[in-house]
């Protein structure tokens, strides 16, 4: 069993050491994690570089770390879970597993089928005329079909994530069973709970200056990485990089950010008009929000528009490594001997040319703008001198 997992692990804490021991436990003879990169689908940094957190998922008990690229990465729960999935179905998995609040696997799997139907569709538009959120309107949606037991998976993040993995293997026609694992501990979010946290919390501490008490929530080697980069200063938060990214947008002009606003909906020039007036980040983000424009989505925009974010292609043109034991590098053999473009250096993507060559350029960009986010700056071309961790 070649078992797949789409994660962030921004940090690595221990309900996400949980879910790696119950997959194994469940009969995964591999373990891949197609992991965020530098930036994450909140619209910010990743606190821990991606290498690192790789590694520490392969101490914890992954056996191979693919990255998910940042324009994928960065985006919708569709979106994300699409480029995931995808990454896993190369991998050659024939089992994806997830953190679930309910843990109904059935009932999950009923929820993402629903999203294919033409009724979902115009009941969807119908919702959304009324002036609510996506996240509202989908669930309202789902409840006029198949009833509120359903529709409330989709209020939950985990089983919402969950749904969008199954109904991307559902569309990318992987052929993946699904493997629902009870979380434990500490909802999304939330505070410590039975010694599990989540890791927003966790990185609360950590910008509170409490990193010792954040590290009791995380599996030694994370920890040990953790404390390196905050020692260091390289560890990473929008603030660092604020003035820099307030200066690009105060350069923007409406149709500047009007690419970067999926719904089409005009939010591009609301957004606008708040760098107008913000004079921080935090401030930008409360003028622009309202009850249908959520404050992550606001965040990716401003991040989107500052990196330059381009997705050319609906998949990841490749599969990059970012670290692996010696079970993962019998795999990546395989997934080689089967034509899948596996790229362990930055460097061999020229090689393949085309939207591959094109991303992992922009992917160099990205990082030397991640290098800003830390308190003591980085240079240019931290994505090319970055080898995979082998174990």
């Amino acid at each position: 069993m070649i078992a797949g997992i789409v994660c962030e692990f921004n940090p690595l804490h221990l309900g996400h050491q949980h879910l790696l021991q119950q997959v194994r436990k469940g009969g995964a003879d591999t373990i891949v994690c197609a992991m965020s990169g530098n930036f994450v689908q909140r619209g910010e940094p990743a606190l821990i570089r991606k290498h690192l957190r790789a590694a520490a998922a392969v101490d914890c008990g992954a056996d191979l770390v693919l990255e998910v690229p940042t324009p994928w990465a960065m985006a919708t729960a569709e979106i994300f879970a699409r480029g995931g999935v995808s990454l896993l179905q190369m991998a050659g998995c024939d089992h994806i597993a997830f953190g679930s609040e309910r843990g109904d696997t059935a009932l999950l799997q009923q929820v993402a089928e629903s999203f294919s139907a033409s009724e979902y569709d115009w009941l969807l538009r119908r919702f959304l005329d009324g002036g609510i959120t996506f996240a509202a309107a989908r669930q309202q949606a789902v409840g006029q079909m198949l009833g509120d037991v359903a529709a409330s998976v989709l209020s939950q993040p985990n089983d919402t994530l969950a749904v969008e993995y199954l109904r991307a293997a559902r569309e990318l026609g992987a052929a993946m069973t699904p493997m629902a694992v009870q979380r434990v501990g500490a909802m999304h979010d939330g505070e410590a709970e039975g010694g599990i946290a989540s890791g927003s919390y966790v990185r609360r501490l950590v910008w509170e200056g409490k990193l010792q008490r954040g590290c009791q929530f995380l599996p030694t080697v994370m920890a040990d990485a953790l404390c390196w980069e905050v020692q260091q200063g390289t560890a990473a938060d929008v603030g660092y990089a604020q003035r820099a990214i307030l200066a690009h947008l105060r350069k923007c002009g409406p149709d500047d950010l009007a690419p970067y606003d999926g719904g089409g909906e005009g939010l591009y020039r609301r957004l606008h008009d708040a760098c107008r007036q913000g004079r921080d980040l935090e401030e930008i983000l409360f003028l622009a929000k309202t009850k249908r424009y959520t404050a992550a989505r606001l965040r990716r925009m401003v991040m989107a528009s500052w990196l330059g974010l381009v997705r050319e292609t609906e998949t990841p043109p490749y599969a990059r490594v970012l670290a692996a034991n010696e079970k993962g590098r019998q795999l990546l053999r395989q997934m080689q001997d089967r034509g899948v473009p596996v790229l362990t250096k930055a460097a061999d993507a020229a090689v393949l040319g085309g939207a591959a060559a094109r991303l992992m350029e922009q992917e160099g960009r990205y990082t030397d703008l991640y290098g800003l986010c830390r308190e003591k700056l980085s240079p240019c071309g931290e994505e090319y001198r970055t080898s995979p961790v082998m174990k």
